[in-house]
């Protein structure tokens, strides 16, 4: 298979000026000579992108992700390395773009498909279809001034001109977060109609889901080195494992926060998976959290012990405690440990974080450790949320709606 991008031992240097002589006298007091300090924001980069395929570039801001991007579109040079593209390429790299605010939606429909390398005649011929993709708001201003749109309408007519230019490279940065959710499902059709095409796409973007969604390979950057190039899910992985972590006992809450701590406190939290050699969890795997408390001695007849697991973006995806569960734990004394056990933890790929917590029936504290201990899930497949669901597809040839359930209609329009 042909590469649509090279990428071979690609840096790119800024220069930061931290001050700035405007002075004559300043500047012959300096010998003409304005301090600086330079800034890697790419670092050796190497990066083969095959023809059809399509790639999510991860990376914390600064990581040199979108950098990347405009190196490979051509607006930003190298300052070594070499890039090399095959067939045209369209980019849509910020919000608006290359749009000249004075000018109306319809002329920079035609100046910036003309950027794009597009002849007027084409633009013309295809104009219709721009304006109907960016939507009915945006084709009722398309003869008003850019400046005067929106956000959202900045994005839809720029990502409307960029997908309409045939391009066989769509680089996309950000762009598919943003707007609404009817905007986006669009955008994802076209995507998905461009991968079916066999075209090359190259995004940058902060949202895992989307990358697993839409992505056959995913890359992640950090401090401007290429640090991980495969799989979505095991570049995802490392991406939050090893790039958006690094705390030490963040999370825990400060003793002195609970008036109730020193009556009953957690000294640790046990992740106990099926093969010690292997910390994951594989679908259909029981997972076991061990939560070691200590009551100082105190005698407690109302400890209530609670876990709740949040998803990779912090949304609670499960909770669950003692109390409510209908197992009390009865009056403890001294040191133990208080076991879940979860036959099954039906969750999508990713790593997640659990809350433990001790409290007394009535919702006082005792100890409270807030999305603190990891638990790594690795479920192999593309499908975006929280939870893993068994589901299966199959078609009824000549079968009909109606007499097995309830039946919902939509209204024409």
């Amino acid at each position: 298979m042909a590469a649509a991008v090279e990428i071979e031992g690609v840096s790119k240097r800024f220069r930061l000026y931290h001050e700035k002589f405007t002075s004559l006298k300043e500047r012959i007091l300096h010998g003409g000579r304005i301090p600086y300090e330079d800034f890697w924001a790419l670092q050796d980069v190497n990066l083969r992108i095959e023809a059809g395929e399509s790639i999510g570039l991860l990376g914390h801001n600064g990581s040199g992700k979108s950098t990347l991007l405009k190196c490979i579109a051509g607006i930003l040079r190298p300052t070594s390395g070499e890039i090399r593209t095959q067939g045209r390429l369209a980019a849509l790299l910020e919000l608006g773009a290359g749009f000249q605010p004075d000018l109306s939606g319809r002329e920079n429909v035609f100046l910036n498909g003309s950027i794009l390398g597009m002849k007027r005649a084409a633009i013309a011929k295809r104009f219709d279809d721009i304006v109907h993709f960016a939507g009915d708001e945006v084709e009722r201003m398309i003869d008003n001034q850019v400046k005067f749109y929106s956000s959202g309408m900045y994005v839809r007519l720029g990502f409307a001109i960029a997908i309409n230019v045939d391009p066989d490279i769509l680089l996309v940065d950000e762009v598919l977060a943003v707007g609404d959710e009817a905007f986006q499902r669009k955008c994802l059709d076209k995507v998905a109609a461009f991968q079916a095409e066999g075209r090359t796409i190259i995004v940058v973007t902060h949202a895992a889901d989307l990358v697993r969604q839409v992505c056959t390979r995913a890359a992640a950057l950090d401090h401007g080195r290429l640090v991980a190039m495969g799989e979505p899910n095991d570049v995802i992985r490392t991406f939050r494992d090893t790039l958006m972590t690094g705390d030490d006992g963040a999370g825990v809450d400060d003793p002195d926060a609970s008036p109730f701590w020193h009556r009953v406190r957690i000294t640790a939290v046990e992740v106990v998976y099926p093969d010690p050699a292997q910390a994951i969890l594989l679908p259909g795997q029981p997972l076991e959290l061990r939560i070691g408390f200590d009551t100082c001695d105190n005698r407690v007849d109302d400890i209530v012990a609670g876990i709740a697991i949040h998803g990779t973006l912090g949304q609670l995806a499960y909770g669950t405690n003692s109390h409510l569960s209908g197992q009390e734990l009865g009056t403890l004394q001294g040191t133990g440990v208080v076991c879940f056990r979860v036959a099954d933890l039906p969750l999508l790929d990713g790593t997640y974080r659990v809350t433990v917590s001790l409290h007394t029936r009535g919702g006082l504290r005792y100890d409270h450790w807030e999305q603190h201990v990891p638990v790594e899930i690795k479920a192999p497949g593309r499908d975006v949320g929280v939870v893993r669901l068994a589901t299966k597809i199959q078609v009824e040839p000549g079968a009909t709606l109606g007499g097995r359930g309830a039946l919902f209609r939509k209204d024409a329009g």
